[in-house]
């Protein structure tokens, strides 16, 4: 594996050094944040659910009306020689795709010369008896910042203009907590800043319905998939902030963390339970089967 040093990227057709990495300042990704982007995690040298997430970008870049004429084959290419050109296996992956360069203009035009890049990072095998990557339980803080309206801009699209989630996240330094927790303009609870988020009550696994401003995480998609096959009662719907913190048990997902226990939410003290044990147990198993238990030893 390389180290920091030794990082490269994909930019716009070439791997070059990280130091190297750079696009035109006159990319409407830098400009206005006129792209699209996935978060990727690589387990035993292959994408988790390339699909799902090639299918999340397509429609992000429908949402943008970005018609970049890029094949879902191509992309992953770029992500397979990136990760093959920093000797990576186990890895976080960013996809990004802008609509290239158009100055001077916010209207942005038909044709489109797309620029794509691809930025990865080290992390720790996945699978059964693998390493977190976070420190610990998380910290949750109900904060100020309300999610953006889907009809101001679908929660769907995930794009460059991360503003939302950002005004969100510096809301946490006063109570140095690990995640903010987003309502809408409502009240009612969406998810984190960069999570999707799952609790337990009464036995039931409960999640912010997909009709709210919540993005369709693909590791939240997962967890209900395997919640469904062990009979657990899953509730999606509108919740309510105080129902959240009168919780037994809590968690967030997104395709870093996998799942992330949450210890407290306002101070409130909630913690994992059985739901979180055996939903994370399962995902384990479930990353094993699909990227290592074909491996073999040499």
């Amino acid at each position: 594996m390389s180290d920091d040093s030794d990082r490269r990227y994909y930019v716009d057709g070439d791997i070059v050094p990280a130091e190297e990495a750079s696009i035109p300042v006159t990319d409407r990704g830098f400009l206005y944040g006129d792209a699209a982007f996935e978060t990727l995690r690589a387990y035993g040298g292959d994408v988790f659910h390339w699909e799902a997430h090639a299918e999340r970008l397509a429609e992000t870049c429908d949402v943008l009306g970005m018609d970049h004429g890029l094949s879902d084959a191509s992309l992953k290419t770029a992500i397979d020689e990136t990760l093959a050109a920093n000797d990576l296996s186990e890895a976080y992956v960013r996809l990004s795709v802008t609509r290239g360069s158009q100055p001077g203009r916010l209207t942005p035009a038909e044709e489109v010369d797309p620029r794509v890049v691809v930025i990865v990072e080290p992390l720790p095998r996945g699978g059964r008896g693998s390493d977190p990557i976070w420190d610990g339980p998380a910290s949750v803080q109900t904060v100020k910042t309300r999610r953006i309206p889907d009809r101001s801009l679908p929660a769907r699209a995930k794009t460059h203009n991360y503003l939302n989630g950002i005004l969100a996240r510096t809301e946490l330094r006063v109570t140095g907590a690990d995640e903010a927790l987003m309502l809408d303009a409502e009240g009612y609870v969406t998810e984190g800043a960069t999570s999707n988020l799952f609790f337990v009550d009464d036995d039931a696994l409960c999640t912010p319905s997909l009709d709210g401003p919540v993005l369709p995480g693909i590791t939240r998609r997962i967890v209900l998939d395997l919640a469904r096959q062990e009979n657990i009662p899953i509730r999606e719907r509108r919740f309510t902030p105080d129902e959240v913190r009168d919780a037994n048990e809590a968690f967030l997902t997104n395709s870093t963390w996998e799942l992330r226990p949450i210890e407290t939410v306002d101070g409130i003290g909630i913690g994992d339970g059985p739901v979180t044990t055996l939903l994370s147990r399962l995902y384990d198993d479930y990353v094993e089967r699909r990227h290592y238990e074909n491996d073999t030893e040499e």
